[in-house]
């Protein structure tokens, strides 16, 4: 007896693809962006800034005030977003972006998957395996340790 499947459901509605700027970043967002087309999906592109460090063990390392650096992070994530952006409009995918300050990258991503109806998080990894893995850490290994939203990683 054949299986009946509803055409009409739309497993993905919203797709998180958080992205640093990186090339690895940016091939995720390539393939995330194919993918909401192929599902019927929209997306939402992110993109984190930590805060300034306002506390240093060396203060002679912080070379720019708070604006000059809330000004640079700004800069760097309007360039960042408007590629996804772009690259969603010439797919013909809805794209919405944000950017958001956060101290721990793998938090703010979840709280914005969260906070923007996000089904699914479409995210690259870096590739790092053994010591430098566990040394080092990964947002995307953070994110799907803590995330009760799906992940989807890029590698």
């Amino acid at each position: 007896m054949p299986i009946e499947v509803n055409q009409e459901v739309t497993m993905y509605k919203n797709i998180l693809i958080p992205t640093d700027g990186s090339e690895l970043a940016g091939e995720a967002v390539k393939h995330g962006i194919a993918f909401a087309k192929a599902v019927g999906a929209k997306i939402t592109a992110l993109t984190v800034t930590e805060p300034f460090p306002f506390f240093a063990v060396n203060p002679e390392i912080l070379t720019d005030t708070p604006a000059v650096y809330e000004t640079h992070a700004r800069q760097q994530a309007e360039a960042t977003l408007s590629k996804v952006s772009e690259a969603a409009k010439a797919a013909g995918v809805a794209c919405q972006i944000v950017h958001a300050e956060g101290t721990h990258a793998f938090e703010t991503i979840i709280k914005t998957a969260q906070q923007q109806g996000c089904d699914l998080i479409l995210m690259a990894s870096h590739g790092r395996r053994g010591i430098s893995a566990i040394v080092l850490g990964s947002e995307t290994v953070k994110v799907l340790t803590h995330s009760k939203i799906p992940v989807l990683v890029y590698r």
